[in-house]
């Protein structure tokens, strides 16, 4: 289906059948005012109210990628 989408890199390697966190922006690092999806690299800021990220919020996703390859890398999610 996406075999072919300029959005997927080698996200497989590390978010394949991960827990995600589905939740406003919260920085990584302390001073950090964003992130970038890590699959079409779409700002998430304070400004995001519905992202989501890995359990331990270093990997954000928007929600369009979300819902795009939600069923291919076959995430769990986590209401926060």
């Amino acid at each position: 289906m996406y075999k072919n989408d300029w959005r997927l890199t080698n996200q497989m390697n590390y978010l394949q059948k991960k827990t995600l966190l589905n939740m406003r922006f919260e920085p990584f690092k302390k001073g950090w005012e964003h992130e970038h999806c890590e699959f079409c690299s779409k700002r998430i800021d304070s400004k995001t109210i519905d992202a989501y990220t890995t359990e331990d919020r270093y990997y954000w996703i928007c929600k369009e990628c979300f819902d795009d390859f939600k069923e291919m890398f076959e995430w769990k999610v986590k209401n926060n």
